[in-house]
């Protein structure tokens, strides 16, 4: 039997799959999505949106034909007994299924109260870098992953002088020595320079980085790009089992019933201990998994 109301916290990749899963599955009941902030396509932000304004409009994800109950507000806990969602606007959200889809925030490396330091999670972020490289010439980018080396290329292609810095190679755990390698050198042609050290951020505001054998490296910008957390501080005291995340088995359900997990926010305990992959693929495959177990069908139909 469908439950009669499903409400999604978080309408990004993963809850948005679940929207529009659930009702192309034939659910006909009350759908209610809970965040603060539109949903957002996350991938184009450090592409289109970080060399072009008119690009914000086009990554924000509108559910206005999946006959969607809109809550603007941020979720603040979970009451499993009484099966609500309780948001700071004073609100209680009752449910007959849940779908966490909380997503997660970028991770800061800045000491308590330094200002400065630059992150991309949200178009906002995408807005303040953009206009930062507008009037710089060197850029500093902690992290040399996927989303660190695609903001060191916006910056140098806005003609800045720009260091990646990271401990380890550039995505050589990703993707091997041959292929990193070769990013690697398509990148320094760009005129990027790659530094293997750690990294503290200095000034306040932030104006530069030291690593770890003292050297100093001045920057107009610095951009931390050393991964995600997972949105889970508003389940605490709720019962939901967390390590790293939301912890969900392969069909999406958590320890509690009726509650499911999906996209960043999920970790899939595995006999190596619990994973969790902040993909755009991955939460689109979760998405469309919660929407099917929510509903009792198979995956695959």
């Amino acid at each position: 039997m469908s439950p009669s109301d499903v409400v999604v916290v978080g309408g990004s990749t993963a809850g948005a799959t679940v929207l529009r899963d659930l009702r192309s599955r034939g659910y006909e009941g009350r759908l209610t999505l809970v965040d603060p902030e539109p949903g957002t396509n996350r991938p184009p932000l450090s592409k289109a949106v970080l060399a072009d304004a008119a690009a914000e409009d086009s990554v924000l994800m509108d559910h206005s034909s999946l006959d969607v109950e809109l809550v603007r507000a941020r979720a603040t806990g979970l009451d499993h007994a009484g099966r609500t969602v309780s948001t700071d606007d004073g609100a209680a959200h009752r449910f007959d299924a849940l779908v966490v889809a909380s997503g997660s925030r970028a991770r800061r490396i800045a000491a308590r109260g330094q200002t400065g330091e630059l992150v991309l999670r949200t178009v906002e972020d995408a807005r303040r870098v953009r206009e930062r490289f507008s009037d710089a010439s060197t850029a500093v980018i902690v992290g040399a992953g996927f989303l660190g080396l695609e903001v060191a290329t916006a910056a140098a292609t806005a003609g800045l002088r720009v260091t990646v810095v990271d401990v380890a190679p550039p995505l050589q755990r990703l993707l091997g020595d041959h292929l990193a390698t070769a990013i690697c050198e398509r990148a320094t042609t760009l005129g990027i320079d790659f530094r293997r050290s750690g990294a503290g951020l200095m000034g306040d505001p932030v104006r530069g980085v030291r690593l770890d054998d003292g050297e100093e490296l001045a920057a107009d910008v610095v951009v931390s790009c050393v991964g995600d957390e997972p949105v889970t501080d508003w389940l605490h005291g709720s019962g939901l089992e967390t390590d790293h995340g939301v912890v969900i088995d392969d069909h999406a359900r958590t320890n509690l019933s009726d509650v499911y997990a999906a996209g960043d926010v999920a970790t899939v305990r595995t006999p190596d201990g619990a994973v969790r992959r902040p993909f755009w693929a991955n939460a689109v495959a979760h998405g469309r998994v919660a929407a099917a177990t929510v509903l009792g069908q198979p995956v695959d139909t």
